[in-house]
């Protein structure tokens, strides 16, 4: 658990001495002003949160104010603390596991430039620290050079990567894929996919394709979208439609180490009501940590009186 919050709060150190920092300064002193309101809800919706998430975070906050009479500034932000960690209650225990009857298939979905393949890759390390026997498959068969990425990847952690040549079918990569890890009786399949723009529909239809060739399997399977931490709102565009598109069941959050605007996690959670499961802290292969709604919110307002 020690390590799980060191690395939790690496990725939000910058959010924690920016914005957060600055609401972690308004209750600083004894009373709550009605400026204190006004305040806080700029830098929240500064931070990412977004409008809607805001009004309905500080209504439910208010409420408790008043219900629980509430008067000190310590109160208000143990209150605020407590409704955020609510929010962000959808997020499961991430714990890596998988059953250990059944193949494990994680099928990574998202735009270009979010760091998907890196996110694979530190997925891959982590399953694999874990005693997991784990495969690759490049199902990215259209942009240059992504499988050769890929393999690059898999050669550093140590995982064998399944790939056809550029412009193949990439729901014949992933039936080779699945077909290989059930020969090779391995425990976790994680398949990477062209990175997309939401408003390709029919590249959307192409992942309906191959997530309907995985489902064929009889495994745990997961789509996991990769939404870049730095992009704000625009990621929760992406959630939205990758959601419709796929039936996401969890978010990786990358590069939350590089932004101060760590607020998007809450809009993603309260409008799509989708669990992030993983957040990249840093660069290297170890840079990954699996959420933990409580420890986030602890760790963003670490410096809090």
């Amino acid at each position: 658990m020690t390590d799980l919050i060191e690395r939790t709060e690496r990725g939000v150190k910058r959010s924690r001495e920016g914005l957060f920092g600055r609401i972690a300064d308004l209750f600083s002193h004894l009373r709550i002003e009605d400026s204190t309101w006004d305040e806080l809800e700029e830098l929240l919706i500064t931070a990412d949160v977004g409008v809607e998430t805001t009004d309905k975070l500080l209504s439910e906050v208010r409420k408790r104010v008043k219900n629980e009479k509430l008067a000190e500034s310590s109160q208000v932000s143990d209150a605020l603390k407590a409704e955020m960690k609510r929010l962000l209650s959808v997020a499961p225990d991430a714990t890596i596991t998988n059953p250990a009857d059944s193949m494990k298939i994680i099928l990574v979905v998202g735009v270009n430039g979010t760091g998907k393949t890196t996110s694979i890759a530190k997925l891959a390390n982590e399953y694999k620290n874990r005693g997991q026997k784990v495969l690759l498959g490049a199902a990215d068969t259209f942009r240059a050079a992504a499988a050769d990425q890929l393999k690059m990847w898999g050669e550093r952690v140590g995982v064998d990567v399944i790939a056809h040549q550029p412009g193949a079918d990439p729901g014949a990569v992933v039936f080779d894929t699945l077909e290989a890890a059930r020969s090779r009786r391995a425990d976790v399949v994680i398949i990477d996919t062209a990175g997309r723009l939401q408003t390709k529909h029919n590249l959307m239809d192409e992942l309906k394709k191959i997530k309907k060739v995985a489902a064929k399997y009889q495994a745990d399977m997961d789509v996991l979208l990769v939404i870049d931490a730095t992009t704000g709102q625009n990621g929760l565009s992406q959630a939205s439609s990758f959601t419709e598109a796929t039936d996401v069941t969890g978010i990786f959050l990358t590069k939350l180490d590089g932004t101060a605007k760590g607020g998007i996690v809450f809009a993603i959670c309260d409008a799509l009501r989708i669990p992030i499961k993983y957040i990249g802290t840093g660069e290297k292969i170890d840079d990954i940590a699996p959420f933990d709604a409580g420890l986030f919110v602890d760790a963003i307002f670490s410096k809090a009186v």
